[in-house]
């Protein structure tokens, strides 16, 4: 068995216009942006540096997606995102849900429940 993935799936499309068009919205109305693991682990122009260290720290293969690339490389569509699925041999599955995610207020809480979920 191949060692288990954290894929972190973003509430938002990949490509240029659909990153001004996030950006744009961040700055504009971040109260209503749509994707809360966005929202706390990039700024407004990337990833935090933080976040870089702590997700290199962890030791476990990372991915980091898109809503449309998710649905391009895994088939699967609808899901409720932002979330983090957990690939294995079997296939995926959701490891940490759309409404933990969205639960989160900080940076340090993201940190502590993928900590915590590690320990499961």
């Amino acid at each position: 068995m191949n060692k288990p993935t954290l894929i972190f799936v973003y509430n938002s499309d990949s490509g240029f216009v659909n990153t001004l068009l996030d950006i744009g919205h961040k700055i504009v109305s971040p109260q209503t942006y749509a994707c809360n693991l966005c929202a706390i682990t990039h700024s407004t122009f990337g990833m935090r540096d933080e976040w870089k260290r702590f997700v290199d720290g962890i030791k476990i293969p990372v991915e980091f997606l898109h809503r449309d690339e998710l649905s391009r490389q895994y088939g699967i569509h609808g899901a409720a995102l932002p979330a983090v699925f957990r690939k294995t041999d079997g296939g995926l599955e959701v490891w940490i849900s759309h409404e933990e995610i969205n639960r989160c207020r900080s940076l340090d809480e993201l940190k502590r429940l993928v900590g915590q979920k590690r320990q499961v």
